[in-house]
């Protein structure tokens, strides 16, 4: 059976980077552009894991997690926050906010799919 993870993520760039690397995994991607979209479209799909950008339109990442965590479904949801913040204090912000991993942007095509599988609900095999 195949893992799905949704990416919420408005940039066209980097949705097509993260969903190019996890579909030659074999990883079934689902896309969300906002916010709104995502929340969604995770309670509807109930993903293995969630690829979170933090600068969103409509809902910021940080809104988007709490609305992730507050749904029963979805509360062991591994969500793994993709951004460029990269100050000193965003990662730990990040992870005490309900990320289970932050990832620094430009991401590295070499490792992503590694660093993401380890935290795929159900096992890392896609």
């Amino acid at each position: 059976m195949r893992r799905r993870i949704l990416v919420i993520e408005d940039n066209h760039q980097n949705m097509y980077l993260t969903t190019y690397l996890l579909e030659h995994a074999g990883y079934e991607v689902l896309q969300a552009t906002d916010g709104p979209a995502g929340v969604r479209l995770a309670e509807e799909q109930r993903p293995d894991l969630i690829v979170l950008d933090i600068q969103l339109p409509q809902m910021d990442g940080y809104q988007v997690m709490r609305a992730l965590r507050e749904l029963p479904t979805l509360v062991d949801t591994a969500i793994v926050a993709v951004t460029s913040y990269a100050m000193p204090g965003d990662r730990d912000r990040i992870l005490r906010t309900g990320c289970t991993a932050y990832l620094e942007k430009p991401i590295d095509p070499d490792t992503f799919v590694a660093t993401v599988a380890c935290h795929v609900r159900g096992g890392a095999h896609a």
